[in-house]
């Protein structure tokens, strides 16, 4: 039950990462590995700016402008010298590293012990748990993200980003312009996968200039679990069921680490991790390998 419940706050923490890498990885149909270097990004901001006496709030959106500055050169990288996506990613999460260590002075880390965060803010003003307190905020951030979101993909310039991703050559042949929707795309999922980086770093009370790797894994496990457990859905619910994605993939590495037959350590996570990313981005082909094979087989016998 214990695990239960950390793997479940964790995945809700992590799953506003998880939402940033869809948009550009489902909505945009782009791999963007800048997820690596704008994830510590947001937590070497969002930590600098609440040791400098900066309000936990203040600094937490101040992590998602940043993470949005970032998108924004990716976008400008991508678009504008026409650098495919995947080497616009590597460009950006390595340029993002000395900027990291900028941010946070030099150093490769910075603690948050004794400082406030949006989560000791509201822990010490109701008196729940630290486990608690941490879900109970991070419920309400994905409410507003989801429903802004889910609001704004419904318009007229959120229908034309998603248009963008499904068909680029009919959304450029019927007006849209396809390299600032691409930038904005950048720019929210970017945005987003910083203010994950903020919360997670005052949720584990430290940042580190090494704490993105392996988040582009995370965020697609995530949403690839999402879409094998639940198919086919609405937008709306497609985004809500990240988060029970990214519980599911918390869940399971969290169970494979304290499982009492084989002794694993916690610096084999990312090896578990690829492992299990690997096998589910299998599952999808498998279950178009099932459905044909079954079609072959009515088809058989209705001849």
């Amino acid at each position: 039950m214990e695990i239960i419940v950390s793997s479940f706050t964790q995945g809700v923490v992590w799953s506003v990462m998880a939402i940033g890498v869809y948009i550009t990885f489902r909505l945009l149909d782009i791999a963007d590995l800048s997820a690596e270097g704008t994830f510590p990004l947001g937590a070497a901001i969002c930590a600098s700016l609440i040791t400098s006496g900066i309000h936990p709030m203040l600094a937490t959106l101040i992590a998602f402008v940043g993470g949005a500055l970032a998108g924004l050169l990716a976008g400008w990288i991508h678009t504008k010298l026409h650098i495919p996506a995947l080497i616009t990613g590597i460009l950006v999460l390595t340029g993002l590293y000395s900027i990291n260590l900028h941010v946070m002075a030099g150093r490769p880390n910075i603690a948050l012990l004794g400082q406030n965060t949006i989560f000791s803010i509201v822990q010490e003003a109701t008196g729940w748990s630290k486990n608690v307190s941490v879900l109970v905020v991070t419920l309400v951030i994905l409410a507003v993200i989801l429903t802004l979101l889910v609001s704004f993909l419904n318009t007229e310039l959120g229908l034309a980003l998603r248009a963008t991703g499904d068909n680029l050559a009919m959304s450029a042949a019927n007006g849209i312009n396809t390299n600032w929707m691409k930038t904005i795309g950048y720019m929210i999922g970017n945005g987003l996968i910083a203010l994950a980086g903020a919360m997670v770093a005052q949720k584990d009370g430290f940042s580190d200039i090494g704490m993105g790797i392996g988040t582009i894994v995370i965020g697609l496990a995530s949403v690839i679990v999402a879409e094998v457990v639940i198919p086919n859905k609405t937008i709306g619910i497609r985004l809500t069921t990240i988060i029970l994605g990214s519980f599911i993939y918390r869940l399971i590495i969290d169970t494979i680490l304290n499982q009492p037959f084989i002794s694993i350590r916690s610096t084999d996570l990312r090896f578990f991790s690829a492992i299990l990313l690997t096998f589910v981005l299998y599952l999808p082909e498998l279950q178009k390998q099932r459905v044909a094979k079954s079609r072959l087989t009515k088809g058989g016998r209705a001849a």
